[in-house]
């Protein structure tokens, strides 16, 4: 990479928007519309929850049907979820406004919805707003798009790394939304990636995937997974060099990508709905990666392990017994454990097992009063 900064930058060719259709009682920005002046091919990853919101629904058809792609429209306030065929149908209204408003096939846009499930969205009402959406698409329109993502979080989650491509300047830039319901597969979010290097359907695909298995699908607030996940990756090869496959720009561009990746992803931990504590669970000696990122994982999710985190009881017992009952498997008498202090905002827990040579890395936040407040009372 050749710079990194945690705020959002959008690529060349790639423009953003955000308004207010009143879904939020604050009524803050709660829809956003992303855009590329040129076709982009599309790389998407999508929760493994057997219930699925209707725009997933769209996008599998649309990734499915199209190799290129110029719009996303994503709403906060109402997940569009559970909501049978007409929830299908208010996505493909929406993505028709689109379509229409910026004269592209319906077919390249696609859809995102975050907030309440099981309410059908006004569709009718929402479309009002996207001829304003479209005619305010702007490069800076981005820090507006992401705050209209946002459900619970505090704050907007952006981040940008450089790189080169055949000598030529490049970025990937990656807003997301997230502070509950997150857990692996993948964690509960909204996130949308663009880049303005060239990259075919194949490389692309592979390149996300390789980048969302260490950071987003090694988080976790609360173990809960939800219906509405999404990770769409645009590239529209705007910075002029030509598509990319193999080699040193290859690498170059999968490592900008997972750093952006990375750095979204702590930062929805940071984020945790009511949290007062990052940790950071590392797990080395497993058998496997997989044993490993299992065993962590295990601990993360410990009810009464993040407890103790919160209330600074060094009660390592938690630890141990969220191991054992993991199902990975190792030698009880083997483990070497240790933790930082639990008095600091960040708290590192490092176990080895002493089963082989697997380790893996997983982030997570305390448990609080806050976290139960915020859920009992969002509606």
């Amino acid at each position: 990479m050749n710079g990194f900064i945690r705020r959002a930058v959008l690529p060349g060719g790639f423009k953003a928007s955000g308004a207010s259709c009143g879904l939020k009682k604050s009524l803050a920005d709660d829809l956003a519309l992303f855009y590329s002046d040129l076709p982009a091919t599309a790389a998407a990853i999508f929760t493994r929850n057997l219930v699925k919101a209707a725009p997933l629904t769209v996008n599998m058809r649309n990734l499915r049907a199209s190799r290129s792609f110029r719009a996303v429209i994503a709403n906060s306030g109402n997940a569009n979820c559970y909501t049978g065929q007409e929830g299908i149908e208010d996505a493909l209204y929406l993505c028709r406004r689109v379509a229409a408003g910026l004269s592209i096939d319906v077919r390249q846009v696609l859809a995102a919805s975050t907030g309440i499930i099981g309410r059908r969205m006004p569709a009718r009402t929402m479309g009002s707003a996207v001829p304003g959406l479209i005619s305010s698409l702007s490069v800076s329109g981005i820090q507006r798009a992401q705050k209209a993502i946002m459900t619970t979080d505090t704050f907007s989650k952006g981040a940008t790394a450089f790189f080169s491509v055949s000598g030529r300047k490049a970025s990937v830039c990656g807003v997301a939304k997230g502070a509950g319901m997150i857990a692996p597969d993948m964690a509960t979010m909204l996130c949308f990636i663009f880049t303005d290097a060239a990259l075919g359907p194949g490389p692309l695909k592979a390149a996300l995937k390789k980048a969302v298995a260490p950071t987003f699908n090694c988080i976790t607030v609360d173990g809960c997974m939800s219906t509405n996940d999404n990770v769409i990756l645009l590239a529209n090869g705007a910075c002029g060099a030509g598509s990319i496959s193999g080699g040193k720009d290859y690498s170059s561009f999968c490592s900008a990508l997972e750093a952006v990746c990375r750095e979204l992803a702590l930062m929805m931990v940071r984020d945790g709905e009511g949290a007062s504590k990052f940790i950071r669970i590392s797990v080395e000696g497993a058998l496997n990666g997989r044993q490993a990122r299992t065993g962590a994982l295990a601990v993360a999710n410990s009810n009464l392990f993040k407890t103790a985190v919160y209330g600074e009881n060094r009660n390592f017992g938690r630890i141990i017994a969220a191991l054992g009952a993991s199902g990975i498997k190792f030698d009880p008498g083997k483990i070497r454990l240790k933790a930082g202090s639990l008095k600091r905002r960040d708290v590192d827990v490092y176990v080895h097992l002493g089963a082989g040579r697997g380790k893996a890395v997983v982030y997570t936040s305390d448990l609080t009063p806050e976290y139960i407040k915020i859920n009992a009372e969002y509606s």
